[in-house]
């Protein structure tokens, strides 16, 4: 028997794992959030998808793609959009990550 060694790493969110630069996790990891708090705003109405997405000013296919988390088929503008749409006030809050700050920022 050989003793394997396991390499792990450790990720401040999944997106930080699953994208490929920490742009596009950022990216992702706002998305998600919008997409999260929409869901619960849009389900809170108890309307029909037909009356909720007319509210949105959006299809109710489009709609459907909202409550069902496909985050693929909305950028970041469409969320924040849908998000105004919904009444929502959305704000973003910057930190600074000191343990990294010799690598260039693209």
């Amino acid at each position: 028997m050989t003793d394997a060694k396991i390499h792990t790493e450790h990720f401040s969110s999944v997106w930080d794992a699953l994208e490929e630069t920490p742009q596009q996790a950022a990216n992702m990891r706002l998305r998600s959030k919008l997409l999260l708090e929409l869901c619960k705003t849009i389900r809170g109405w108890e309307l029909s998808q037909k009356d909720a997405a007319q509210r949105l000013g959006i299809s109710q296919p489009r709609l459907n793609d909202v409550l069902n988390g496909k985050i693929d088929k909305f950028s970041l503008d469409a969320l924040v959009n849908l998000s105004a749409a919904a009444r929502m006030d959305v704000d973003i809050c910057f930190t600074v990550q000191t343990h990294d700050l010799t690598r260039p920022c693209h």
